[in-house]
């Protein structure tokens, strides 16, 4: 499974298609993730797209009270 993510102007023109692939980022917790480029107006942007599972990450060991 995958997520497309889709950029409009506000004229609601297409200006591109990001597929954020399942990932486990490195703090436990899963979602989604993807990056790239577009151009808009003849200038180029670098582009990220997160979505992140709430509650995802589960309960961390808490530390002891002192």
């Amino acid at each position: 499974m995958y997520i497309v993510a889709e950029f409009k102007d506000d004229q609601n023109r297409p200006l591109g298609l990001l597929a954020a692939m399942p990932k486990e980022f490195r703090t436990g917790s899963r979602g989604f993730f993807a990056s790239g480029k577009l151009v808009i107006d003849g200038k180029r942007y670098q582009v990220q797209v997160q979505l992140v599972e709430i509650g995802s990450k589960g309960t961390a060991e808490e530390p002891p009270v002192s």
